[in-house]
């Protein structure tokens, strides 16, 4: 098979007939652009601010820019750290940084939800449905309804779907687990009459058990089936139900090629089908054939880093090397493609853990500043829907002592956090700048940008594969009317390192040719007003 998204030819006239090909296009050759290249148009670079990043550990300062709201076509769910740190000042602070909503475990406790007992009588909270997350981990129906396969897949057969007819009533079945989180409206003062309805905006669920025997696969399809209709059945009819996993195609930030080619993963549609024993479990015969793709509203493909991504002295080009910016792009091209669903992904501005690689050991290395800043940039030209920014800590105390157990050093308190200080940078370099774009009217080219890396004389567009296995620059566009906006940067260079690629945009009439400068490794982003051919 042919890597689906490679396309290099002197025009995007063709593109759609390739594109709906089985296995994408043919490995073509790239074609000379036809005579010299056309008038050029100087792209207007988006401002950055000027800060000074944080050296204090346990702190980062959420002023290092002005206020910016995130445009209503997107979301991003703040589930990070320090909220403490600013949230007495102003309670509304993170709504102003490009955060749309608020994980629970984050919220003020009988301010924005109440825990507390009963909420007095007529209290509401003053977070809106929009602005609502709730993160349902693997401990919930473990530790709470004593399901032991949230722990261990391979315990699936074991699970009741709901109490058997005449049998004792338990609270131990998944229908029970999934059905007593409609009791989510209650901290918020809105439930509906007379009735239990979560008013959560998002679900995230990481339950964090979907690998399972061959033999039991069927087991866990049925199961994932049904805890999310019966989720569905739940919540209201504004909450958006999705999962870390499954996800169409888990590539684990590898960015190789052959993941364009794959299929998707069997737990995301595998329709329900019954079993020796489900039906003696509880299972209804009203999801057979149905699939847990079917019930949720977003996919999650995402990538969490490991040191080697952050690594500039490590090599990053061969097709199984570790990439951030490939890894960041790769999950969404090749995830968009095998389903229509919104896309969610988890932000996590620290390594995450894994013996397997070096200096991974412990989540202890934040993103450089570029990897950072490029993260809250680079993913929205992608298409996705939204972001679920996360950390493993919650309050931050600022300038403490490191601890005396190694185990604990970099962790927590003792980190530096002004990967923070970039991500929110980038955030409003996009969208204070550019967040009129981002109407549901935009484009994304994603591997169908256009670029030349001779001076004009030859186009091509390549996926991000592709891009890190040359070493070439990364850009990306978004189009919206006769607007183009444009991201760029040379991952991993040098400071003193100076790259230039030409980009271009011909078609719906427009003949729009530009080459950006880049120094380092810098996050370019600029944006310029296309002029359509005479004719058009």
């Amino acid at each position: 098979m042919k890597i689906a998204s490679l396309f290099l030819v002197a025009s995007l006239a063709g593109w759609g007939a390739w594109y709906s090909m089985p296995g994408g296009p043919p490995d073509p050759v790239a074609m000379p652009l036809q005579g010299p290249v056309p008038p050029q148009t100087v792209i207007t670079p988006t401002p950055r601010a000027q800060f000074t990043p944080t050296t204090r550990k346990g702190y980062y300062n959420i002023d290092v820019v002005g206020d910016f709201t995130l445009p209503t076509t997107k979301t991003i769910t703040f589930c990070g750290a320090g909220r403490n740190l600013h949230v007495r000042q102003d309670r509304t602070k993170l709504f102003r940084r490009g955060f749309s909503a608020i994980e629970q475990t984050r919220m003020i406790p009988d301010v924005e939800i109440w825990m507390n007992g009963d909420p007095p009588r007529g209290w509401k909270s003053p977070l809106r449905q929009s602005q609502r997350s709730l993160i349902i981990y693997q401990a919930y129906f473990a530790n709470s309804f004593g399901l032991e396969w949230a722990r261990n897949s391979d315990r699936a057969n074991d699970v009741l779907y709901r109490t058997p007819a005449g049998a004792r009533t338990t609270r131990n079945t998944l229908f029970q687990a999934s059905s007593e989180l409609a009791g989510g409206c209650y901290g918020f003062g809105d439930c509906p009459p007379g009735r239990m309805q979560s008013t959560f905006s998002k679900l995230f669920l990481d339950i964090e058990n979907e690998g399972t025997s061959a033999g039991n696969q069927q087991e866990q399809a049925n199961l994932y089936t049904f805890m999310v209709k019966t989720l569905k059945a739940n919540v209201s009819p504004q909450t958006e139900i999705g999962s870390i996993a499954p996800v169409p195609h888990n590539s684990f930030g590898n960015s190789k090629a052959e993941h364009y080619t794959a299929g998707p993963d069997w737990l995301w549609n595998m329709p329900a089908r019954q079993t020796a024993t489900s039906k003696q479990r509880g299972m209804p015969d009203d999801i057979v054939g149905k699939s847990f793709s079917d019930y949720v509203d977003f996919q999650m493909p995402g990538t969490y880093y490991l040191y080697p991504d952050f690594d500039y002295s490590a090599h990053h080009t061969s097709d199984g090397d570790r990439h951030w910016l490939a890894s960041l792009l790769a999950e969404q091209e090749v995830n968009r493609k095998l389903s229509s669903k919104k896309r969610i992904a988890w932000h996590w501005v620290f390594n995450t853990q894994s013996a397997d690689f070096p200096n991974s050991g412990k989540a202890e290395h934040p993103a450089p500043p570029a990897v950072a800043e490029g993260m809250s940039i680079f993913y929205w030209f992608t298409g996705a829907y939204g972001i679920l920014f996360w950390d493993d800590h919650n309050d931050l105390i600022p300038d403490q002592p490191s601890p005396s157990d190694p185990q604990l050093q970099g962790l927590g308190n003792d980190r530096n956090y002004a990967c923070y200080e970039h991500y929110i940078h980038g955030l409003w370099r996009l969208f204070k700048h550019h967040g009129d774009l981002f109407n549901g009217q935009e484009t994304y080219l994603n591997e169908a940008t256009e670029c030349s890396y001779d001076g004009g004389k030859t186009w091509v567009a390549y996926n991000a594969n592709q891009i890190k296995t040359r070493d070439l620059p990364f850009v990306r566009a978004i189009v919206n009317s006769n607007q183009i906006l444009i991201a760029a940067t040379k991952a991993y260079a040098r400071p003193e390192q100076k790259t230039q690629v030409m980009m271009r945009y011909i078609r719906n009439g427009y003949s729009f040719y530009t080459t950006i400068s880049l120094k380092g490794d810098e996050i370019f982003l600029g944006r310029a007003t296309m002029q359509r051919t005479r004719g058009n």
